[in-house]
């Protein structure tokens, strides 16, 4: 019991590379604040699933603690492990993973792995059939074929690790060597990801199975997959999702409404800061309202140029309204993470770009608690000693070609 086949949807082939159907056009005007029962309402039912209360979650610092708590959670499955990344790239991380993993299936537990086509493209493809000779039930998201090429755009940037239906990990960590390490140099990013116990591990849950239904056809269910869940902490969380299929415009929706409930500061990490002007318009608005509004990205060691171009177009207006933007100094900067008002959290895959808004599969663990957020603000303003604060005068002087690259990559500011 517990894994029951059913036709796979897909009905739906039209091109994303164009916008989706629904399509936010308006800013949101401020309403409530974040802490208001109003604004849980909405969150919680306008948007994403129930906030739950009862759960604990532990924020964990780069490779060198993220990687021993996701290990140790692996080689402790008694029966099941569900296990969805964008990012599984050959190299020894990737290489004791698949140990790992496969032990595991030799033991007997079921493990149901789902990895993105296009990330795991660096991949050894023996390693991957040799976790499929132990055992591992491993299947790639959305592989080019004919009959799907009209998706080969949309791609699963979810990181969930869910084991035994009990004990969950999210956040921005791939399984690449790069993730390695403590930050120390170049060659190791920073990143965040977060280990949850809880109610909402079921959501987790559900979040895989979303995917898993989409790519195979069949349902993960039971008492292995979802056990009964007591609460073991005092955060309030959900897990929210958002996918083209399931509406695409719901992740950029939950971030504007957070950005538009902001009453005194608003904290973002990005990876990837490439806002639209609905993201702009709402940022500039919290600034008129007195919020504080610091926004941490990627310095000089990022892994995409392009995306730090078509950043910093966009920086003129929030510059000139008082946002206080700045570029991370030592390696590059993976963390997505927004804290609103000290009282919300918002941590997951997603990159505050329109790719994650609009074509990614995404999944964001929003977590209201106020002792929680004060920790990860610590957090922030320990990263921004290490960050060069970026200035309006420093925007306008920029170089000429860096102005008209700008002006090139404009075009597809949201396929980056």
């Amino acid at each position: 019991m517990g894994e029951f086949p059913i036709a796979p949807t897909g009905a739906r082939h039209r091109m994303i590379f164009s916008a989706p159907d629904k399509q936010v056009r308006y800013t949101l005007a401020h309403q409530c604040p974040v802490e208001s029962p109003q604004f849980l309402r909405e969150m919680g039912v306008m948007l994403g699933p129930a906030i739950l209360p009862g759960n604990r979650v532990v924020a964990l610092r780069n490779g060198a603690e993220i990687f021993p708590a996701m290990l140790e959670a692996i080689r402790s499955a008694r029966t099941t492990i569900t296990f969805e990344t964008y990012i599984y790239w050959s190299g020894e991380i990737g290489r004791v993973f698949a140990e790992a993993l496969s032990e595991r299936a030799r033991a007997g537990v079921r493990v149901h792995m789902l990895i993105d086509w296009v990330g795991s493209a660096k991949m050894d493809q023996a390693l991957l059939e040799r976790m499929e000779a132990a055992g591992v039930h491993l299947v790639r998201y959305r592989p080019l074929n004919w009959y799907n090429f009209g998706r080969m755009n949309n791609r699963t940037h979810r990181k969930l690790l869910v084991v035994d239906g009990r004990l969950g990990f999210t956040g921005g960590v791939g399984i690449a060597d790069p993730w390695e390490g403590d930050a120390q140099d170049p060659e190791h990013w920073r990143d965040m990801h977060f280990r949850v116990e809880g109610p909402v591990v079921a959501q987790m849950q559900t979040a895989f199975n979303d995917n898993w239904i989409k790519t195979t056809g069949q349902v993960l269910n039971g008492e292995d997959f979802f056990p009964e869940l007591h609460p073991l902490g005092d955060t309030h969380a959900h897990l929210f999702v958002a996918s083209p299929a399931g509406g695409a415009e719901s992740m950029h929706i939950m971030y504007l409404m957070a950005i538009a409930a902001a009453e005194h500061s608003i904290d973002l990490q990005a990876a990837y800061f490439v806002p639209d002007p609905l993201a702009v318009e709402a940022i500039v608005a919290a600034r008129a309202r007195g919020v504080r509004v610091r926004i941490t990205v990627p310095g000089e060691h990022i892994d995409s140029k392009v995306v730090r171009i078509a950043s910093r177009a966009a920086w003129g207006e929030l510059l000139l309204a008082g946002v206080e933007i700045h570029e991370y100094r030592p390696t590059m900067f993976h963390n997505k993470m927004l804290i609103v008002d000290r009282a919300l959290v918002s941590v997951g895959s997603t990159n505050f770009d329109m790719r994650s808004f609009r074509l990614n599969d995404e999944a964001n663990l929003n977590l209201y608690d106020t002792a929680f957020a004060e920790a990860m603000t610590a957090v922030y303003e320990a990263d921004l000693e290490r960050t060069r604060a970026y200035t309006h005068d420093a925007w306008r002087r920029r170089p000429l070609r860096q102005k008209f690259m700008e002006k090139v990559v404009r075009p597809f500011k949201s396929q980056l």
